[in-house]
């Protein structure tokens, strides 16, 4: 299995209430993902850290296999979160993707 996480920090020109309108709409569109995309098995995104966090939020998310996850980049449904939802947003993106031996 991989795990894919990212990290976002949102424009900073944005008001603490477009930031959280935007993370609202950022979490509710890539959870709303779940059952969509082929080999997805996890996905949630956090959007409350704690004070010591320097990101805005935070996406984890788990594939069955490295082709999953290629897959769920090209996915015309997530393309249009990304595009729609995400990018509109983000001043900062950081990703580390992984092979783990959950669930096993």
């Amino acid at each position: 299995m991989v795990r894919h996480v990212i990290l976002w920090q949102l424009n900073a020109e944005l008001s603490p209430e477009e930031k959280a309108k935007a993370k609202q709409g950022i979490k509710e569109a890539l959870e709303g993902l779940a059952g969509k995309i082929p080999g997805l098995l996890e996905i949630r995104v956090n959007t409350e850290g704690l004070s010591s966090s320097n990101a805005d939020l935070m996406l984890d998310s788990l594939f069955e296999d490295e082709a999953s996850l290629k897959g769920y980049a090209v996915h015309p449904e997530h393309v249009a979160v990304a595009d729609g939802k995400v990018r509109p947003y983000a001043a900062v993106r950081v990703c580390m993707d992984y092979v783990t031996d959950e669930g096993k």
